[in-house]
């Protein structure tokens, strides 16, 4: 898909890289385009957020992406394995070990390792579900598991940015950025990508949300969890907003005078930025006013706790269904960290307690909304744990899982998503896929169908080759997809 000369985009990207410390790229683009501030010999150019056709029907609009960072153990919450109980504290089988890799654990005395936590049967469709996890267990028949993901990472910063931008180096564009430069934006008030975080920022911070060779008007925009979401939104005591209006006609006049004198785009980005504040002003706040949601709501996400990880949490499942309700295409939610070395059982039982609750809740209250059908909600983390436990140099006890990207767990619901079914199988101690594995691409490829958008053909040319998100390989994942 080329909609504009490589050079002319790029040069776009650098005369709006100012703009984009300020507020939001993704915004100010919208409003340079919207207020005709973007012009140059042909006239005004067309705004490349405005909402643009999908290749054939899609059947998802926005996406809330749970990015959950450090690594769950996938034999621990979704692929139960009563096998291992039989064979904890026996030596890895030699069919497997003499191929395994790990990222710190000794393998030649590694043991299996069995899980700690029972598994439950959910929903109609009885997929099983930790323990851990018993209000995500109560929407089983929405969603669809995947257990047979496989990375080809296993350390943390590039398997991150390879689930998140389908490349496991950095410069690459996330999902979110192919997704407005392939459909556009839905929202003119509120930033088409936003990323809300728990916790603290993930191995491959914000290359996992920047809009790598991108136009920088495709990148996330991080929102704060606590207060306002946009610091600075407010006017300052005893100006009203009328007297701000006129200080920003004023502003802007004076700005364009200098524009049409010296030239320097730079005068533009300026003028969009105080238009942009501006707008938001109204939007951004209003947006963080959940106290409006009704009782039952706020209790639904869990508002009323009081772990610092839990509140923030819930409050940014909330938020994310808020943002797609205003148009908002892309939520990206950062929870971690879960990298389980040490002290699994206290690890995840804190990160399934922070996350459960919330999520079902979102799920349950996008459906009653009749959101769900058109909102696509994924949950990975960036590769699983391993069936043994990890005994590397210095580990006075054998308490926790090294990293696995063989083979791990994720899943999805909504936006065209056949719930209620299992994607893959495992071999009996979960270490790899034995039927319908799946990999980063596929799940990419599946993603951008779902959106109405041809992998294949969704393309931006970059140092004269065109790429893709899909890189050279990629296909749907075919029963994942409603008919």
């Amino acid at each position: 898909m080329h909609r504009r000369d490589a050079d002319e985009l790029l040069g776009r990207r650098d005369c709006l890289a100012d703009g984009v410390r300020g507020l939001s790229g993704i915004a100010l683009a919208s409003l340079l385009s919207g207020d005709g501030l973007l012009a140059d010999d042909g006239g005004p150019q067309p705004n490349p957020l405005t909402p643009h056709s999908s290749h054939f029907a899609p059947k998802a609009r926005n996406c809330i992406f749970f990015s959950m960072w450090g690594g769950p153990s996938h034999i621990d919450l979704f692929d139960p394995k009563p096998m291992l109980e039989e064979f904890d504290g026996q030596p890895i089988p030699d069919s497997i070990l003499k191929t395994a890799e790990f990222a710190f654990a000794k393998k030649e005395t590694a043991r299996l390792k069995a899980s700690p936590f029972r598994f439950h049967k959910c929903g109609q469709a009885g997929l099983e579900f930790s323990e851990l996890l018993p209000h995500i267990g109560s929407c089983a028949d929405d969603i669809a598991v995947v257990r047979t993901m496989r990375s080809e990472s296993f350390t943390h910063r590039p398997a991150q940015l390879l689930m998140n931008t389908g490349f496991a180096r950095v410069g690459r564009p996330p999902v979110g950025s192919w997704l407005l430069y392939g459909l556009g934006s839905l929202s003119k008030e509120l930033p088409a990508y936003v990323v809300l975080k728990t916790g603290p920022d993930p191995d491959g911070g914000s290359s996992n949300w920047s809009s790598g060779f991108l136009p920088s008007h495709y990148q996330g925009t991080p929102l704060l969890s606590k207060g306002p979401p946009i610091l600075n939104l407010a006017n300052p005591a005893g100006l009203s907003a009328a007297a701000h209006r006129h200080s920003l006609d004023a502003m802007a006049r004076l700005n364009r005078e200098h524009y049409e004198r010296v030239n320097d785009p730079e005068i533009l980005t300026r003028i969009a930025n105080y238009e942009l504040a501006f707008r938001m002003q109204s939007a951004a706040p209003e947006l963080s006013e959940i106290a409006g949601e009704s009782p039952a709501i706020l209790q639904d996400y869990g508002l009323e706790r009081t772990d610092g990880d839990q509140a923030s949490f819930s409050r940014n499942c909330l938020l994310a269904r808020r943002l797609v309700e205003r148009g908002v295409r892309f939520v990206s939610v950062f929870l971690g960290n879960w990298d389980a070395h040490s002290n699994l059982v206290p690890n995840h039982t804190r990160l399934s307690a922070v996350a459960d609750q919330p999520i079902a809740a979102l799920l349950k209250d996008l459906k009653q909304r009749g959101l769900l059908d058109s909102t696509l909600v994924v949950w990975a983390g960036e590769f699983g744990r391993t069936p043994v436990g990890e005994n590397s140099v210095g580990r006075s006890t054998v308490s926790g899982r090294d990293h696995h990207p063989s083979a791990f767990s994720i899943w999805l619901a909504g936006g065209g998503i056949s719930g209620g079914q299992v994607i893959g199988e495992t071999d009996e101690i979960g270490w790899n896929s034995i039927a319908e594995s799946v990999n980063i691409n596929d799940l990419h490829a599946t993603m951008l169908r779902l959106f109405g958008l041809d992998h294949k053909r969704l393309t931006f040319r970059y140092e004269s080759r065109d790429f893709r998100l899909t890189d050279v390989g990629g296909k749907v994942v075919e029963k994942l997809v409603t008919g």
